[in-house]
Parts: structure tokens; sequence; C-alpha cells
């Protein structure tokens, strides 16, 4: 077995090939085959074949020749690569969303972090690194069959060594609950019903703590948020979804990939405010329809915009005109027009009179 006596596996990533390590080999179409390298180990596809101990001992970055004569460049996966190639027991959460919740969950080097929906494994690979051997993740799950296959992933990637890490079989209440007040920096909650465990997240996250949920659908966005509201615990929510879209190019041929990673969640983040506070009331007009109970429709739920009487009377006028003119194929005021503005006379002569009957009561 191998010796790697860095904790965060920076040795694995570095120096010649060794046996018993991962390596990507990637031909000239751009295809990818990860494989792990063994002292007797035969790759064979169908860009040709080699002995993987013709790879073992060169440096990364080789470029080998096949028995059939194509050529394939070796590397040791990235991350990204590592992620979406490791076996899965349930969804792992893409790249582009785990960067996104390291960065803005504020997940900094000795950092205290629950993560509930353990999964895979895909995103305790970021967090753990991003927390280093200072910090402490405990990751939660309700199925031991996934917990295992992450613990597996995360042990493959990092070596024998890990950073602090603690996986818990249960629920994630009960975790939270018997965890000190105040004494996690960062909630990460990648579950179906992330809402229902709002108040115990509150509990265990210290004052300007970060709870972030991490969710497929609108409707789950939606609850997550307005609940987080309700609770009175958390600042505003801020909701985001992360779209990658690579490019194609080629000397002046440069454009758009047909084909991108589009929608893979949404992102939902909240601090913790402080407990002897209460949190800020937005003072923005709600979006119309955006009761969560049916109430009394009233022209600010629609963003209507209020329109004055003299603006009225010209409106009125001119689509009089209009019809005159449809009528006559000239500008000249007809009988719409006459109708209209006598109309408009006796409405003026009854608002005044109304006002000047007001005046004598």
């Amino acid at each position: 077995m191998n010796n790697y006596p860095h904790p965060l596996g920076a040795e694995r990533r570095r120096g010649p090939f060794r046996a018993g390590e991962r390596v990507q080999l990637t031909d000239t179409k751009n295809r990818k085959y990860t494989v792990m390298l063994t002292k007797d180990g035969y790759f064979q596809s169908q860009r040709g074949s080699f002995r993987h101990s013709e790879l073992i001992g060169k440096e990364e970055g080789t470029v080998l020749d096949t028995d059939s004569g194509h050529r394939l460049l070796a590397l040791r996966p990235l991350i990204n690569d590592y992620v979406l190639s490791m076996p899965r027991g349930a969804t792992v959460v893409y790249p582009k969303d785990a960067g996104q919740i390291v960065q803005q969950a504020d997940v900094f080097p000795g950092a205290h972090v629950v993560e509930a929906g353990l999964g895979s494994g895909a995103l305790a690979l970021s967090l753990l690194s991003a927390i280093g051997m200072d910090g402490h993740l405990t990751s939660v799950e309700r199925r031991a069959e996934f917990a295992e296959i992450a613990q597996a992933n995360v042990e493959s990637w990092f070596g024998p060594q890990l950073p602090p890490w603690d996986v818990v079989l249960g629920d994630l209440d009960d975790v939270l609950a018997s965890m000190d007040e105040g004494s996690i920096d960062t909630v990460v909650l990648d579950m179906l019903a992330p809402w229902e465990n709002i108040s115990s997240a509150a509990h265990a996250l210290r004052s300007g703590g970060v709870i972030i949920g991490y969710v497929a659908t609108t409707t789950q966005m939606s609850r997550f948020v307005e609940d987080l509201r309700a609770s009175e615990c958390f600042t505003e929510p801020e909701s985001s979804e992360t779209m990658v879209r690579t490019w194609h190019l080629d000397g002046l041929s440069v454009r758009p990939d047909h084909r991108m990673v589009a929608h893979t969640g949404f992102l939902v983040v909240a601090r913790r405010i402080g407990r002897d506070s209460a949190p800020l009331v937005p003072t923005k007009r709600p979006a119309p329809a955006a009761h969560s109970q049916p109430l009394a429709w009233e022209s600010d739920d629609f963003k209507e915009r209020t329109i004055s009487e003299k603006k009225l009377r010209k409106v009125r006028r001119d689509v009089a005109r209009r019809a005159d003119t449809e009528l006559s194929g000239t500008s000249l005021a007809g009988n719409h027009s006459v109708a209209m503005q006598a109309k408009l006379d006796a409405e003026s002569q009854a608002r005044l009179a109304a006002r000047k009957q007001q005046a004598d009561n």
C-alpha cells in the first residue's frame, strides 16, 4: 500500500505515476478514459492498447503511443473529473454548484460545518478541502449504503488520512439539537425538505453563521425561502442558479458549444441574526400574487400605475376621435367626439355639484 503522509492528499497529486492511483487518458477526439493503474494492468480501447507498466514511473502529462499508433495524454484527474466519474449511490452535487456553495457559504479554513445529505460524497470533497485540518465537517445521512459509498469515495481522493470528518447516520434534527448552541459556522442542506430543519439549524448556528440550501425545484425553493422568513431567525434569503456554458474554439470559428450544463439546482442562502435581534423587514412591495394565503386583491399587488383624471379624459377623447376618423376617413370631429365631449362636460358638472354640496354640509 502506498504511504501518503500529507493528510489532504497533496503528495498523491505530485510526482511520477504510481501503481494504485487513478489516471485520466484523453485521446485526439477529447474522449476521456479513467483507469486505475496496476503493475500487471492492460488498457484496451478503440484507440489502441498499452500495458500500465509503460505509464508507471512516467511524469504527469506524458503522451504515449498505443499499439495501433494512436496517441493518448495521461493526466491525474482533477476533482471535477473525479466527482463526475466516481461511483455514486445518489445523484452528486455538480462541481459548478459545489464551488458556489463553498464560496457563498464562506466555508473557510478551520470552519465547523454540518452537511445534511451526504449522498455520494461529492460535496463533502469540496467542503473538506475548504475547511482543512483545523476545521471539522459533520455529514448526516439517513441511508447507510449511501454513507458507505461516500466514505469510500472521499478516502479514495484524500488517501487514508482524512481531515476531521464525522459521518453520522440518523436524523438531522437530532444531530443539530445535540450540538452546543451557536457552535456551528455553516449548515448545508442538500435534501428534499430543508424547511423541516430550520429551527434546529438556528439553534446550532452561531450569530452570523450561514444556512444554505440546495434544492432542485422552484416549489422547494419558494417553500424554503418563506419558512426562513417566517422563522425570524435569519436575514432575507438570497437565491441563485449557476449555469456553465463552454465554447467551441477553432481558429476564427468561435461560438458557444451546442451542449451545456444548465439547470442542476437552486441555492438559497441566509445568515443567522443575533439571538436578541429581530430581522429587518423588507420595504419593497411584494410581487403580484406572492402571498401564501388568499388575500383581497389590490392595485398594489398588480403594480398598477394610478392614472390621473386628466389623463383619463384625454384618452377618452382620443378614442372617440379615432372612431370618427375610422368612419369618415378625415381628421374632423364627428358624432363620437361630440357625444364624448358632452359626456365629459356632464361628468365635470356633476363633480362640481358634488363638491359644492359637500362644502355646504
